[in-house]
């Protein structure tokens, strides 16, 4: 009987003991639980075009259910998309349209924008067409145009997402180098390649520099691209296609596997930050 008594009165001691311990993580699960709130900003390399898969409903915009944002959705990485993201968008559609998506309760946004400003659609279709030559002076006009008036407008752009969503935790996206050096069935030479290669690397270091200025995260996915652009075994970016939209973009694989193990990992490190 004393025995009985005894072993009662020691888990009750243990219990209490352990109460405040449990509290917490208890607590900390509930924080987890939260819902997140997420919106995708920017242009086709956000949208998906390369995919070739795109739903109805958003018209010329070409978003893809491919794409890394509706990826986080489909697989519960956050709670909810508002999925902004719009093909040849440049950083007045940002300002002016895509902004729109975010409010106070808004707790993730990534944006990659600033290729289209810069005029890369009209270079690569240059370097395709055109000699070395015109494709190193176009090259070169782009990267100009990248150093010398983009960081305002992209300054201007993330201070707009600052302010639409004042609680967010925000990435921007970088963009990948498109293509493999070496020999490659290709209307564009190596040289030509490499220039193009050049230019994604000044975007990207502008961008990652008004990034930090804002206080955003910089996603760099040149790394995960790496071995994988056009003329590689196993590339996740198109070459030259049809319809013509769809080439030198990232296609499902380029999704699925360069962008998303970044942009998911941004998003889990932010959800833990905010537990």
């Amino acid at each position: 009987m004393r025995k009985s008594v005894l072993s009662n009165s020691c888990s009750a001691v243990l219990a209490a003991a352990l109460l405040p311990l449990l509290a917490p993580a208890a607590s900390a699960a509930t924080e987890l639980a939260d819902p997140v709130e997420y919106a995708a900003l920017g242009d086709s390399y956000a949208s998906g075009v390369g995919i070739g898969n795109y739903t109805s409903e958003s018209g010329d915009c070409l978003r893809s259910p491919q794409a890394y944002p509706r990826l986080m959705a489909d697989r519960g990485t956050v709670d909810s998309l508002d999925f902004a993201a719009c093909a040849g968008a440049q950083t007045p559609d940002v300002l002016n349209e895509q902004v729109n998506a975010l409010s106070a309760s808004t707790d993730v946004v990534t944006v990659s924008i600033g290729g289209n400003d810069a005029g890369f659609v009209d270079v690569i279709t240059t370097c395709n067409t055109g000699s070395d030559q015109t494709c190193d002076d176009a090259v070169t006009e782009a990267e100009n145009y990248a150093t010398q008036q983009l960081p305002a407008e992209l300054a201007e752009t993330y201070d707009a997402i600052a302010a639409a969503a004042p609680q967010a935790r925000v990435a921007v996206v970088g963009y990948p180098r498109l293509f493999e050096l070496g020999p490659c069935l290709s209307l564009l030479s190596e040289f030509e390649r490499g220039r193009l290669n050049d230019a994604a690397d000044t975007l990207d270091s502008v961008i990652a520099e008004q990034a930090a200025a804002a206080g955003f995260s910089f996603l760099d996915v040149r790394d995960d691209f790496s071995g994988h652009g056009v003329c590689g075994a196993q590339p996740w970016i198109n070459g030259l296609s049809y319809p013509v939209e769809e080439s030198f973009h990232p296609n499902a694989t380029g999704h699925e596997q360069g962008f998303l193990p970044d942009v998911s990992g941004f998003v889990a490190t932010q959800s833990q930050l905010a537990s």
